[in-house]
């Protein structure tokens, strides 16, 4: 296995020092905008997702305002915004991402371990699907890095597992991505997060499918 980049290894030492609590009226914003993420994700229809996602962002900013340094706020600002971007698509999407990369990094340097390490999935995964340079910032050995980084905090996670399957599918590792699919469907499940856990689940039992049939 990889040994973490020092950088990283610096950033989850401090983490217990620079973590901050959520208060009542911030941990309730986030909740809402996790709820609200996985109805537009998974229930809107594509052509109302854009609209949908850029009310939602506006939320989030709203929600940092109010509380800057909370990680998790700011976690799920860059979620929104990089999902927005793949609503939007085109030269406009890259501007978001960039944006979402940002607020990710920020999100690291106030508690990197904050909501089990997902800042660290969701850069891996913007990593890997954002073109390279001279259009973008997409870079696939940070990008698996990152979801290493990820799978070490949060092993078991839905996410950190689905997502670093997608890479390895991507990369054509089958073998590797299967084993990681798996057990992504079997991640336990989340409290309050009961669509965003069928949805996530629903995509990782279709990559399966693919990867299966690769292997045949």
């Amino acid at each position: 296995m990889k040994i973490l980049p020092t950088f990283v290894a610096s950033l989850l030492a401090l983490a217990s020092i620079s973590a901050v609590a959520l208060d009542d009226a911030s941990r309730a914003r986030l909740e809402h905008i996790q709820s609200r993420w996985a109805e537009i994700h998974y229930d809107l229809r594509v052509e109302q997702r854009e609209a949908a996602f850029s009310q939602l962002a506006k939320e989030a900013e709203d929600a940092i305002a109010a509380e800057p340094q909370a990680a998790e706020l700011r976690i799920w600002h860059g979620i929104v915004l990089s999902t927005w971007a793949g609503a939007k698509g085109g030269f406009g999407a890259l501007r978001l991402v960039k944006q979402a990369k940002a607020e990710l990094e920020q999100s690291l340097q106030l508690d990197p371990k904050a909501l089990a390490g997902s800042a660290w999935t969701s850069l891996g995964s913007l990593y890997y699907q954002v073109p390279g340079w001279p259009v973008g910032f997409g870079d696939d050995a940070k990008a698996e890095d990152m979801l290493r980084t990820a799978l070490a905090i949060n092993p078991d996670g839905i996410d950190p597992n689905y997502c670093y399957g997608d890479f390895l599918v991507r990369k054509e590792r089958y073998a590797e991505a299967k084993a990681v699919l798996e057990k992504a469907l079997a991640a336990p499940s989340r409290a309050g997060r009961a669509r965003a856990d069928e949805g996530r689940r629903a995509e990782a039992r279709k990559l399966l499918e693919a990867v299966q049939a690769r292997l045949q």
